[in-house]
Order: structure tokens, then sequence, then C-alpha cells
């Protein structure tokens, strides 16, 4: 299995889009996820290229090159390619229904992490200033995203952060894990 550095070259392309939408003002909301989204679908893949920040961009480039780069040396860059694809247009699915506009990659790479929950939870990773298995980050990364969901939905927000993109990246990662443990089995746990 040649590793492709698809999750390298996902994060060069997202780089690109950033300097369109520093040179070019209107880009962003031509592609933003917004309630247009249903007339304009392809807003549902393209804002997942997007990003709000440059802190935005540093945080989901640093976990999109990180995570994704373990990815795809267990089950194949196309595999991971298309988890990333797929739990993104899932979670801005869901997201659309809550925010009146949303971008970013989060949901896609919150789709990444849990899919390495399932297929290796107890892979070690660095996370809150500690070492830990990525299941017990996943843990607190969700208990963090339920609690901003909360006060989101309470009217009280803390920040600008999609949580409800984060958990329900998450989730169609679980599901996309679940389904790689059971007819690739095997062939990860020979991959890892």
């Amino acid at each position: 299995m040649k590793f492709k550095y698809y999750s390298l070259k996902l994060c060069l392309l997202i780089i690109i889009v950033f300097i369109l939408q520093i040179i070019f003002p209107a880009f962003t909301g031509l592609f933003i996820l917004n309630k247009l989204s249903f007339e304009q679908p392809w807003r549902f893949l393209t804002s997942i290229f997007l990003h709000g920040s440059g802190a935005h961009l540093i945080l989901n480039l640093f976990a999109l090159a990180l995570f994704g780069s373990i990815l795809e040396r267990l089950i194949s860059s196309e595999k991971t390619l298309m988890i990333f694809l797929s739990t993104g247009i899932l979670a801005n699915l869901i997201s659309v229904l809550f925010y009146d506009s949303s971008l970013g990659a989060s949901g896609a790479i919150f789709g990444i992490i849990g899919t390495l929950i399932i297929v290796r939870p107890l892979m070690v990773i660095w996370a809150f200033g500690m070492p830990m298995p990525i299941f017990i980050a996943g843990i607190l990364w969700a208990i963090g995203d339920i609690l901003g969901t909360y006060g989101y939905l309470a009217g009280n927000p803390i920040d600008s952060t999609g949580n409800i993109a984060h958990l329900s990246g998450m989730f169609f990662g679980f599901f996309f894990g679940f389904i790689l443990r059971k007819f690739y089995g095997r062939k990860i746990r020979k991959n890892y």
C-alpha cells in the first residue's frame, strides 16, 4: 500500500483557498455553508476548505496533517480521503440546521479522529499536555464540544467554535471506523 500524502495535499489545498480568501474578500461568501446551501449544494463540500482566521487555519492544518497521515498509513490514502470528504459533508448537513453560517475542516478532521478512535483506541497521542490513549482524548474533546453545544443552544455561546460540526464529524467517523474494523480488521492490524 503506497502512502500518497493525501492529508498533506489537502493541507496545501486549504492553504491555497485561504490565500484566495485573503486576496478576494467576496470569495468566502460564494462557498461558505449557510441557508443557501440547499439551493447551492456545492457549499456542503466547499465550506470544508474555507477558514475564518489564521489561528483556525493553523489548528486545523496541524490536526489534519497529524491524524490524517496516521490514518493514511493504517487504512490507505484513498480511504482516508473518502472519510475526510464524507464526514465533512455529513457534518455540514447537520451543522446547517443549527448555524446561520459555518466554515472549516473541523467536522472532517473530527471524522478522521473518530475513525482513529475506533480503529486504534489505545494509540497514544499527546493531548492536553500529556500522553494518553486517543479514546481518552476523544472523550475529553467530546465533553468540551458537548458543553460548547449546550452553551450555544442555551443562547450563551462560549465562542464561535462549531461544536455541533465537531460532534457530528466524530460520530460519522465512529461509523466509518466500525465499518473498517469489520471489513478490514486484519489488514489494519498488519499496517500498524
